[in-house]
């Protein structure tokens, strides 16, 4: 991409705060849009080649959403996590393994996606979290869901296509926890805690494709109780 089309959209997201440009082949981000540190809003770098997330944009303070699905990113910087208005990340489709240590400081986030990337483990910064809704951690390589999983303030988790075999049961104390997807992961029914049907907040789980049959789960103690969550929601948004 030549400089003239470059610069053409640095003078477009000045005037709307809106930085896009997708599908280029761009191996680094721009060191242009430091220039546009107070006036960007939303930054869009998807379906590009970009390894590397500059220690530069911890100076995008204004920065409400951030989007660089299917690049090849393969760490974040720790300077990410200044972004104190940051409330959309989506990283779908990279190679990251771990989240940086002070991730808990985004206090604003209420969406994070982080589909297709090769975390082994639900992360623990999640918790620091107070504003998260919605959490995507589908297609990575989660084994087991620890203990701390339940300090986590999502009101939706999304574990599909993991490799999950275990799950602490403190997820029945998520506070907020309205919608957990665990489709095609490697749980046998004794390994889901019975606490998620009987005592949670859970009004929706997803558990297709996992090593036990269906009907096998509404035999469960506490399948009534959480029958009635379902359908109380179901009639909410009916």
């Amino acid at each position: 991409m030549g400089n003239s089309a470059l610069k053409a959209h640095l003078e477009t997201a000045q005037k709307t705060g809106v930085f896009q440009l997708t599908g280029k082949g761009l191996t680094e981000f721009p060191e242009d849009l430091q220039k546009l540190t107070s006036n960007l809003r939303t930054i869009d770098l998807s379906n590009n080649k970009i390894e590397l997330l500059p220690p530069l944009i911890g100076k995008f303070s204004f920065l409400k959403s951030l989007v660089l699905n299917h690049n090849k990113l393969t760490a974040l910087p720790e300077e990410l996590c200044k972004l104190k208005k940051l409330e959309t990340l989506h990283l779908n489709g990279n190679h990251l393994r771990q989240l940086p240590a002070a991730f808990g400081q985004l206090s604003a986030l209420k969406t994070l996606s982080l589909s297709g990337n090769q975390l082994r483990t639900v992360p623990t910064q999640l918790c620091g979290l107070r504003h998260l809704d919605v959490v995507d951690l589908s297609k990575n390589q989660i084994q087991n869901v620890p203990d701390t999983v339940g300090e986590l303030q999502a009101i939706e988790l999304n574990l599909n296509q993991n490799q999950i075999s275990q799950i602490s049961v403190q997820i029945s104390h998520c506070p907020r926890l309205k919608v957990l997807r665990l489709e095609e992961n490697c749980l046998e029914l004794s390994m889901l805690p019975q606490s998620i049907l009987s005592d949670s907040q859970i009004s929706l789980l997803a558990v297709e494709g996992n090593l036990f049959e269906i009907k096998k789960l509404r035999e469960l103690e506490g399948y009534d109780k959480y029958m009635e969550r379902f359908t109380a929601t179901k009639k909410k948004f009916a």
